[in-house]
């Protein structure tokens, strides 16, 4: 028999306030108890806006016009007041820190329970055995804003579980996660699925996890639902995936490369287990052994020499770190959620001081030069764009730090059109930058640091929230400007994005630099990556697999292997 829909969807048109397009239009579908849908789709086709309307926040929050119905549990989403629908509905949203409130994480995760006057003892029970499920137990005193970006995410996430709801909504729930975490909590969601029945519904980019996880998949599409299967059928259909811009599982990008050249004839696999067994229906393969590019040899652009530094809480964030990064080099910087990353590029930018050691800035200590000098030499792009906006249009936004520097007013427009231009924002000049999607924002983030034109160029995550064309245009510029001279850093979760991009991968474990070496014998370690949470693309751990010795990273490089491209 057919389980009753928990959240039932039918003709949903919606519109934003200050919206011409429909951000949904005419949507369908029906999520049954127990089922794990996963959602797909380019920046802008609908999918937080999706999400948002499945326990009312859209439209009673955001105002706009709301055509069609949602019902959860039997109530219209559009009738009943928001609070009603947190019984049978969580929703864990793409910045996990606009959700946090309240002083601790453990108060975090009983406050809904307290409001909804769940006993004590319950509460209790309730928030231990969430913290332990998302892996923060022990940091249930640690102040949610204390806990780096990817512990906020997995927070959140306990708060939704603690409620113990039908549905759980989550938008991008893995996208601030490292490798090993993400799959953690993908094992945890499916747990729960499993041992509870609780429905879940995911919004990502991750086809790979989604192929994992989902027993459905829709693909929206300009805020329609333009296909709907299994995840074997959605992800088999590369067509599909290219004209709606979605990025297939790196296993099935490469099979799918092999098929193109005619060494490939059967079912495109979707997970890894399945391309593992494929292999033996392969010709015999050679290991791809490209060269290496050569590394920078200019001056020290920046550098640690035995930089340590702790929180106030005690916590050490950073362990005698001794670190180059010369002029013109292109760096990929590598670590579990906590291993110092974002503390270590803050302390490039001055926003920390460290307890021992000393930063330099082109040759010169840190300590000795203003703010505002570092600031014009490094650009900077954080984990939430949200922080760095706070103009009421998006042109204004990219302008605003050129106001400050002794630039006539044509340089600055000059400045600002290309840096629009070149980040595809030229028709959002005029927008509310809070008024976009969350990819969009980053974007306007980037175009008003590139506007500024610094010598080095830092990013954090910068890739977070975009889809994968999304995501290789931003890389694409950091290529192009990294050719022109500039250097360049980028701290990534993303590991699957950065070959053809990144020149040497630097690895952080608990505050100590423990690799620094090219990208691609980084990603051939698989001993270095386990040891420090991290796992290399799919396509690079499939060519470990068939081809003893294959330093191939990429679908393309795979395939290279069987059919004597490459070098």
């Amino acid at each position: 028999m057919e389980t009753p829909p928990v959240v039932s969807v039918e003709a949903l048109s919606y519109f934003y306030p200050s919206g011409a397009r429909a951000a949904l239009l005419n949507v369908g579908l029906q999520v049954r108890a127990g089922e794990i849908l996963g959602v797909l789709g380019a920046n802008g086709s609908g999918k937080s806006t999706l999400c948002l309307a499945m326990n009312g926040i859209v439209p009673q929050l955001y105002g706009g016009r709301f055509f069609g119905s949602a019902t959860v549990a039997d109530l219209d989403t559009a009738d009943q007041p928001i609070h009603a629908f947190a019984r049978h509905v969580g929703i864990v949203l793409q910045d996990p820190g606009s959700q946090l409130i309240a002083a601790s994480a453990e108060n975090e995760v009983a406050f809904a329970l307290e409001n909804a006057c769940v006993p004590r003892g319950e509460i209790r029970r309730r928030v231990a055995e969430a913290l332990v499920a998302v892996d923060l137990a022990g940091l249930g005193n640690r102040h949610p804003h204390e806990l780096s970006g990817g512990q906020q995410q997995r927070l959140a996430l306990a708060v939704a579980l603690a409620q113990q709801p039908a549905l759980i909504v989550l938008d991008e729930p893995t996208a601030q996660l490292d490798p090993r975490a993400a799959r953690e909590v993908i094992a945890l969601i499916k747990r729960i699925n499993r041992e509870r029945g609780t429905a879940f519904v995911i919004a990502s980019h991750a086809s790979e996890e989604i192929a994992d996880t989902a027993h459905r998949v829709v693909v929206l599409s300009r805020g329609r639902v333009c296909a709907s299967g299994t995840p074997e059928a959605i992800f088999r259909d590369t067509a599909l995936l290219a004209r709606e811009r979605v990025r297939p599982p790196g296993v099935t990008a490469s099979f799918e490369r092999l098929r193109s050249r005619g060494l490939f004839h059967g079912a495109l696999p979707v997970r890894m287990d399945e391309a593992l067994g494929a292999l033996g229906a392969l010709p015999p393969c050679r290991p791809f052994l490209p060269g290496d590019p050569a590394p920078a040899a200019g001056r020290p652009a920046l550098a640690l020499r035995g930089v340590s530094h702790a929180y106030p809480d005690g916590t050490r964030s950073l362990r005698e770190v001794d670190l180059e990064i010369h002029s013109g080099d292109y760096v990929v910087l590598l670590g579990q959620n906590g291993s110092g990353k974002s503390t270590l590029l803050k302390h490039f930018l001055g926003l920390l001081r460290p307890a021992q050691g000393t930063v330099e800035v082109a040759g010169k200590p840190l300590s000795g030069q203003s703010m505002s000098a570092v600031a014009r030499r490094i650009g900077y792009v954080g984990q939430n764009p949200d922080r760095q906006i706070f103009n009421a249009t998006v042109e204004a936004e990219v302008a605003f730090g050129l106001g400050r520097l002794a630039l006539s007013r044509t340089e600055r427009q000059a400045r600002t059109d290309a840096a629009l231009a070149s980040l595809g924002l030229s028709d959002l000049r005029g927008a509310h930058p809070l008024a976009l999607s969350k990819g969009e924002r980053a974007r306007v983030v980037v175009a008003a640091v590139l506007a500024m034109e610094p010598e080095v160029l830092i990013f954090d995550e910068p890739t977070h929230g975009q889809d994968d064309a999304g995501a290789r245009a931003i890389l694409e510029l950091t290529a192009a400007l990294n050719r022109q001279g500039r250097t360049v850093i980028v701290a990534t979760h993303q590991l699957h994005l950065m070959p053809g991009y990144a020149r040497r991968a630097v690895v952080l474990a608990q505050g100590r630099v423990v690799a620094s070496a090219p990208l691609r014998e980084v990603y051939h370690d698989l001993a270095l990556l386990g040891s420090t949470h991290l796992e290399p693309p799919q396509a690079a751990a499939l060519a470990a697999a068939a081809c003893r010795g294959s330093r191939a990273v990429t679908p393309e490089e795979f395939a290279d292997g069987y059919a004597g491209g490459g070098p």
